[in-house]
């Protein structure tokens, strides 16, 4: 880690496949930093997140995430640094035919969580943060969208990550719940976990003003305004 950096990276060009899809990038988010993601479709905003969690290898630069170093990052290695990033995608991803709780498990048991009472202890303890401990035991369809993508976020803290990279994650919501859903990642942050939010709702940054990184012209612009 390097001081207090989540991310950092420096001079990094991002290629998806042989295509320079952003040049030059250079990035840092801190501890608790809350930071809005924006630029149009096709801008690199997608390609930027998969070089945080290990999904692209920079070819040009150095980058840092939670500790590792992504311009050498082993394939190994990679459940490992996702382990330490938190990852929320729009469209929920919440397996159907399991109980929330089951689907809490099925992350744990995947990332190497053996203990029953530390499993139950921290799966309440992230319903809790989220506003859903009564809801452990019903089904996805039987909660609204907005329930959904609070446990989605549930999901996201399990293992206690460094950051929380969350990709439009109102996209599905009604103005009032994506509210709801951007304090929720407000407060995550404001307890240390940093949040990167990738999003077009240019009315839900107006509401909650915050750093902006914007995507524009195969740049990243680090400190931009909509």
């Amino acid at each position: 880690m390097i001081g207090n950096s989540i991310i950092k990276l420096n001079n990094v060009d991002i290629f998806q496949q042989s295509h320079l899809v952003l040049s030059n990038v250079n990035l840092h988010i801190d501890k608790g930093d809350f930071v809005w993601l924006i630029g149009q479709t096709g801008s690199g905003k997608s390609s930027l997140l998969k070089v945080i969690y290990g999904d692209l290898i920079p070819k040009a630069g150095t980058g840092h995430a939670c500790g590792y170093e992504l311009s050498k990052l082993a394939s190994r290695e990679v459940p490992y640094l996702r382990r330490k990033l938190g990852i929320v995608f729009q469209d929920f991803q919440l397996l159907t035919d399991r109980s929330i709780e089951q689907n809490l498990l099925f992350v744990m048991r995947a990332t190497g969580w053996t203990d029953k009472k530390l499993i139950a202890d921290r799966t309440l303890d992230v319903l809790e943060k989220v506003g859903l401990r009564s809801k452990l035991k019903k089904m996805p369809h039987e909660l609204s969208g907005g329930e959904q993508q609070r446990v989605v976020i549930a999901r996201a803290l399990l293992n206690d990550p460094e950051i929380i990279l969350a990709d439009e994650p109102t996209g599905n919501l009604d103005p009032e719940t994506s509210e709801e859903i951007v304090l929720l990642l407000k407060q995550i942050s404001q307890s240390g976990t940093a949040v990167l939010v990738a999003t077009h709702d240019y009315h839900i940054i107006r509401a909650f003003p915050s750093r902006i990184i914007k995507c524009e012209n195969g740049k990243v612009l680090e400190d931009a305004e909509i």
